[in-house]
């Protein structure tokens, strides 16, 4: 990964944010202060604030589901996702889309799951057997 991304945005608690990123998703703390964490989401920066959430709605027409706009999430090796998968089952997580394969036989044959933090932000997870398949026509 040559260039990881930068995503600040805000929750509505922080320890129970802490719980969830860094338990429930296997992210790694970094620095944090009294009204903000960083967190190694898969190797990109995480920045979690105080404060109200963004606003979102299931306004995204995706093969057959509405997915909640805007969202945000990573892309997985197929084993990786696989095993974060299971670790969000065995922890009960409220999916919105539950662990699933789409397009499936198709260019950009991928697995999802869509679900929410604590604080209600969207976040999907997509796992690809191929890294080739991410940007298929």
């Amino acid at each position: 990964m040559p260039h990881p991304f930068h995503f600040a945005f805000h929750v509505r608690d922080l320890d129970e944010a802490r719980e969830f990123y860094s338990d429930g998703l296997g992210a790694a703390e970094g620095r944090s202060s009294d009204t903000w964490v960083d967190f190694d989401f898969f190797g990109h920066q995480l920045s979690l604030h105080l404060g109200e959430p963004f606003a979102n709605a299931p306004t995204g027409k995706v093969g057959d589901h509405m997915v909640p706009m805007p969202h945000f999430g990573v892309v997985l090796p197929l084993s990786d996702w696989n095993s974060l998968a299971g670790r969000l089952e065995e922890r009960q997580t409220d999916f919105i889309i539950a662990p699933s394969v789409r397009f499936k036989g198709e260019p950009g044959e991928q697995w999802t799951m869509f679900f929410r933090d604590p604080s209600g932000n969207p976040i999907e997870v997509k796992g690809f057997a191929d890294s080739a398949g991410i940007f298929a026509q």
